[in-house]
Order: C-alpha cells, then sequence, then structure tokens
C-alpha cells in the first residue's frame, strides 16, 4: 500500500488521480455480481482522454452534492465519537508502485487495518438505509475495491444525516469478488495503456 498524503479535492488530487481507474468509479468496470459492467467502453474512453488532454471533465454537482461534502467533517468527527476511533485522512492510496489503481477513502486507521466510506445523505435515503440495515448496493464494488487497494481486514461504511440515527456496517472481503477484480483491472489496465499508446502515435 503507497500513501499519497495531498488534500482531498485540490488541484493537486485532481491532477495525481487523472486516467487512472479508482474505487468509487468501479462499477463502471465491473458490476457487483462480478461481471464486465455495460458502462466499461464508455469509462475507459474517458480515462485515455484524460491522459491525452491532462485535464478531467467536469462533473456535474448538485445541491445534494455540496451538502456532502460539506458535511464530511461532521460525520467524520461523529464516527470518531462513536466508535472511539482516530481517523487518519489520505489523499490517494494506491496498491503498489504501479499506481495504475487507486482510492480515495473518507478516513484510515491504520493500526486497527480498516478504512472508512461517509455517505451524507438526505433525510429519505437514510431512513430507506436504516430500514435496509445493511450496505447500500451502490457502494458494494467501493469498499470492495478500496479493500483490494489497502489489503486491510474490513471497511467501515457509515450513512450520516442529522436528525437521524447514523448506519454503521462493518464490510469484510468478498474473495469471489475481489478474484474477479483482479483479472478484470489487469485487463482494464493493459488495454487502457494500448490505446493511450496508440492515440501518443508511440
Amino acid at each position: 500500500m503507497i500513501i499519497v498524503d495531498i488534500k482531498q479535492g485540490s488541484e493537486e488530487w485532481i491532477k495525481e488521480k487523472l486516467g487512472k481507474p479508482s474505487a468509487s468509479n468501479i462499477s463502471k468496470i465491473l458490476t457487483n455480481a462480478g461481471k464486465p459492467s455495460k458502462q466499461r467502453e464508455g469509462y475507459l474512453y474517458e480515462l485515455v482522454a484524460e491522459r491525452l488532454t491532462g485535464r478531467r471533465e467536469e462533473s456535474y454537482k448538485n445541491a445534494n452534492m455540496e451538502m456532502g461534502n460539506e458535511r464530511e467533517e461532521e460525520s467524520r468527527s461523529m464516527f470518531e465519537l462513536l466508535q472511539d476511533a482516530s481517523i487518519e485522512q489520505v489523499g490517494v492510496v494506491y496498491k503498489d508502485e504501479k499506481k495504475e489503481f487507486l482510492c480515495s477513502p473518507d478516513g484510515i486507521v491504520p493500526k486497527q487495518k480498516y478504512g472508512l466510506e461517509l455517505k451524507n445523505v438526505l433525510p429519505k435515503t437514510q431512513v430507506k438505509y436504516l430500514l435496509n440495515g445493511k450496505l447500500p448496493s451502490e457502494y458494494f464494488g467501493q469498499c470492495q475495491s478500496s479493500l483490494y487497494v489497502t489489503g486491510f481486514d474490513h471497511w467501515m461504511f457509515m450513512s450520516f444525516c442529522p436528525g437521524l440515527k447514523p448506519l454503521i456496517i462493518m464490510v469484510e472481503p468478498d474473495k469471489e469478488y475481489i478474484n474477479a477484480l483482479k483479472v478484470e483491472l489487469e485487463i482494464f489496465t493493459e488495454e487502457l495503456n494500448k490505446i493511450t499508446d496508440k492515440l501518443r502515435g508511440e
């Protein structure tokens, strides 16, 4: 595990991530069932374009997304209080020196070998999550990919909305999914490199 200590959201952080597949977008490569995603080709071309232009497409941010960003510190402090944990904030984490695939966790606790994924959600979404009482399926791949990158024993997921009970779930590695992820990432990154080299005329 290689940690790059930069501030998330900064220009340096954006530049570090350019052209590299990340855990937050793993669903565009691999489905929860361990099959190639229908979004795979589009994501592949998006990353090639980032490598060639040195720029990232501006992603849409609505008011709810902005709210989530603003509440991140609040939710992180809440998690630390509830779990008696000391969260270390990091910018980017790579699996190895190849730096081909990354995750940007909301925090890590190295001594206890786990990472943290925080989601600040709308009240109606939190009600749904609390009723289900399990990891929302849309974050399964992200948590599993982060486990693969870091090699940690488990991952902690917390959804938070002021006025409602937080949902805290411990996520353990899914060996079958991670095995499929290893194979698909190798294929994906090889194709990413080949297309980039071809368009660069190398």
